[in-house]
């Protein structure tokens, strides 16, 4: 179980302000969430593999390929800036 000076501790390292209230709040729920986090280190996962998700997913990519637009200057007409056949952008480094 986690208490309030614990609580105070992550708070200043965090450089956060609580108050009384907000103190005894965070106690409860970081107390309720370690408990939760002590249960499931109780679950038997040998021969569980290791995944980033629940269900398998693939991601469907397609071939990036080079296509010119036929109409230029309808693209171009909504740009904040342009010069000539290009978009102007702001420099971003000297």
């Amino acid at each position: 179980m986690i208490d309030r000076d614990q609580v105070r501790k992550v708070a200043f390292l965090a450089r956060l302000e609580l108050d009384e209230q907000e103190q005894e709040r965070f106690t409860e729920q970081l107390g309720a969430i370690l408990d939760h986090i002590a249960q499931l280190q109780q679950l038997d996962t040998e021969g569980v593999e290791p995944t980033a998700r629940a269900i398998e997913m693939s991601n469907v990519v397609r071939e990036d390929t080079l296509k010119p637009w036929q109409n230029r200057e309808a693209i171009l007409a909504n740009a904040p800036a342009r010069e000539s056949d290009f978009f102007r952008v702001p420099r971003i480094m000297d």
